[in-house]
């Protein structure tokens, strides 16, 4: 189970089926048109069908003959067939190398490079030796956050660039701007994030968090906390300590 706040939104149950089993029955499908062809029937036939569907960013043959990638706009991964009438969300297995294809193909589109990352808009916290490093887009209104916070005081030799990211409520950029603009702006983060310290009022140049939402959008961070290792693997979500650490290891 991911553990991650986003923002209230409507979910369309319809479009959610687990049902990738059923893949199996797609591979029967035969002499499909060429892709581009085939692409524009699939959009036409879920664009009808669903109209709540995210935007389509692209479609894709599968190494399954008649099943098709459908790619949505948060990098969602789903699968049709050829003529857009089933859609099925599931891991797609090589049974012969057990290599998880949607798993590989999702880490590579979700991957941001952390020499990419703006550090210098991001509060950083160091521990140890710090010679490991990890970067966590969080909101301070998230539950979870403060959760994976409390598990990530137990890690030693890290070092943490935290990017405030408010997305989660109305007051959520006024308490990132308290801990931003705080005199020791990590100290007011863990008070706040493990001992439930509210920040006390301040004020300053808040330009920094303006650009981590706009950093976020463009590489569609839809909720809190948000992970990103060393070799630019992305995790969602608050995961237990053990899973941390493994994130994190040197290679």
């Amino acid at each position: 189970m991911t553990h991650l706040c986003v923002p209230q939104r409507i979910e369309c149950p319809i479009w959610r089926p687990r049902l990738l089993a059923l893949a199996l029955l797609l591979a029967c499908v035969m002499g499909t048109p060429e892709l581009s062809a085939q692409e524009v029937v699939i959009r036409k036939a879920l664009k009808e069908r669903i109209p709540d569907l995210p935007r389509i960013e692209s479609i894709s043959k599968t190494p399954i003959n008649g099943l098709y990638e459908v790619l949505l706009e948060d990098n969602d991964i789903y699968y049709t067939d050829a003529s857009g009438n089933y859609l099925l969300q599931g891991s797609m297995i090589d049974t012969r190398s057990k290599r998880n294809l949607t798993e590989e193909r999702s880490d590579k589109l979700n991957a941001i490079a952390f020499g990419s990352l703006p550090l210098k808009d991001a509060i950083t916290i160091v521990r140890g030796n710090g010679q490991r490093k990890l970067a966590v887009f969080e909101d301070p209104n998230c539950g979870y956050c403060k959760r994976f916070e409390r598990d990530l005081q137990k890690v030693d030799n890290i070092t943490v660039y935290l990017f405030l990211y408010p997305i989660l409520g109305a007051d959520s950029g006024e308490k990132a701007r308290h801990i931003w603009c705080a005199k020791d702006p990590g100290k007011a983060w863990l008070d706040m994030m493990t001992r439930d310290v509210a920040p006390a009022s301040a004020s300053c140049d808040t330009a920094a968090l303006t650009r981590n939402l706009e950093f976020g959008r463009k590489h569609k961070i839809s909720g809190t906390p948000t992970l990103l290792a060393q070799d630019g693997k992305r995790v969602p979500g608050a995961i237990p300590l053990a899973q941390i650490e493994q994130l994190i290891s040197l290679r």
